[in-house]
């Protein structure tokens, strides 16, 4: 008998169209997951609602999201895909655990205090109780595997616990103890050199920009800030445009302009056209996808809603399960 894949889950707000930093830390991983698990992922929408004053933007961004994450090779075959207010369980399951977490507990949380922080005009209860959904999510759908890189495990350790308060109140085991599925996550820079690539810090590369929006942006970035004249030695370790070209050029390459460099045979200029090259190469096939994808956008939306009606079969028998640990009438025979 062939052993059972163990589940992934992983969520993301809906933020629009992807940019490479979003590609990179993420939907790349998602997508190479699917070989190995079988994976839930969500475009929560809810989450989203706890720092954003209008959703006038929500259904465009929540399409858009789709379109990149299928692009990019996220299978509605091999993974559930769908939005997150889709499946109405999750809000259950968040009332119930939030009976189980102390409010001093959520307060404390380093996430909390820096939202507070990004929105001090808009500190609502949902902001608060924020690590709380993000628990439900994942314990909704009994994910053994979360992928986090090494800074988000404190995260995930809360979940854990919200787990064994509620087992241990209600004298059960369905809640299933999620386990950190560690990932390198690269740390995208924006064009700036300085901050992480961001679409509010307008610092990104969309992955569905054109390949001549692609070559401008790329031509905005900054490279060594100590090299000023042509004839300056360069030093890309600290260059973030060698960074990317780590990652996009091919390894001769990637050696080539290490060396040329180094030694000032190369200008910031024609090193960047070569990114460029490489860059709108590695995204022609994802952009070809997606061109397909935005001529039928009602399959897009198909798959988002059976997306839904796949995870609310998960979600509808762990509250069932719930249910009855605590104890509801007429949940027990």
């Amino acid at each position: 008998m062939a052993e059972e894949k163990g589940r992934v889950f992983s969520g993301a707000r809906p933020t629009g169209r992807q940019h490479l930093g979003n590609y990179l830390g993420a939907i790349k991983n998602y997508v190479a997951l699917q070989e190995e698990y079988q994976c839930v992922y969500s475009i929560v929408d809810i989450h989203a609602l706890t720092t954003i004053e209008t959703t006038k933007d929500l259904e465009l961004n929540t399409q858009e999201m789709a379109l990149d994450w299928l692009a990019a090779g996220m299978d509605p075959k091999q993974s559930i895909i769908f939005v997150q207010s889709h499946v109405l369980e999750v809000m259950e399951l968040h009332t119930i655990l939030s009976m189980v977490t102390p409010l001093g507990k959520l307060t404390a949380l380093p996430t909390f205090k820096e939202k507070v922080r990004d929105n001090p005009d808009n500190v609502n209860y949902g902001l608060v109780g924020y690590p709380v959904l993000m628990s439900a999510d994942i314990l909704l759908y009994k994910a053994d595997k979360v992928p986090v890189g090494t800074d988000q495990i404190p995260h995930l350790e809360f979940a854990r616990e919200i787990v064994r308060s509620f087992n241990y109140r209600y004298q059960t085991d369905i809640l299933v103890e999620p386990h950190p599925k560690v990932t390198q996550i690269p740390k995208v820079l924006g064009l700036d050199g300085e901050r992480k690539m961001s679409k509010s810090l307008n610092n990104h590369i969309e992955l569905a920009a054109t390949p001549e929006e692609t070559e401008k942006r790329v031509m905005q970035m900054v490279t060594d800030p100590q090299r000023i004249r042509l004839s300056d030695p360069g030093d890309p370790d600290i260059c973030n445009v060698f960074t990317l070209q780590k990652i996009f050029s091919s390894p001769e390459e990637i050696s080539q302009i290490n060396q040329d460099c180094r030694k000032a045979e190369i200008g910031c200029v024609d090193c960047k056209r070569k990114l460029v090259v490489n860059l709108n190469k590695h995204l022609e096939p994802f952009r070809a996808r997606r061109a397909d994808l935005e001529k039928d956008l009602d399959y897009v939306k198909d798959i988002l809603l059976d997306g839904g009606k796949r995870a609310r079969v998960i979600a509808s028998e762990t509250m069932e399960q719930v249910r009855d640990a605590i104890g509801f009438y007429g949940t027990r025979e």
